[in-house]
């Protein structure tokens, strides 16, 4: 592998990334520096977080960004969870976001064990 660009699992993280912001645009505009502005955040530290392990010279320290990676992942699902609480968006509208997010998921959890 040449460059973190090439890892499946950062790709779906980015892909993720998308698909959470097109969700978002249909939340409350009174929403738009809170929980939308907390989902972006820790959405895009997902993949932020496989880039920057992977920079790493160690591979302990690429697998505690993995690690942190994956606990940006579940901040995320929790609060996607709360806006389905909250009736910001129906269950169904979040159907893609979170099977790719648990797709993403056990891709970290697989990576995280090789360490």
């Amino acid at each position: 592998m040449k460059s973190y660009r090439d890892l499946i699992v950062w790709q779906k993280s980015v892909n993720m990334v998308t698909l959470i912001y097109e969700l978002l645009k249909a939340f409350p505009d009174d929403e738009k520096f809170g929980l939308t502005s907390q989902i972006k955040r820790s959405s895009v530290s997902v993949s932020s977080y496989i880039a920057g392990g992977y920079g790493r010279n160690y591979t302990k320290d690429y697998a505690r960004f993995l690690q942190i990676a994956r606990g940006s992942l579940f901040e995320m699902q929790t609060q996607l969870q709360i806006t389905v609480n909250l009736r910001f968006i129906d269950e169904n509208d979040l159907k893609d976001s979170l099977d790719l997010s648990v797709e993403v998921e056990k891709m970290l959890n697989t990576l995280v064990k090789k360490f």
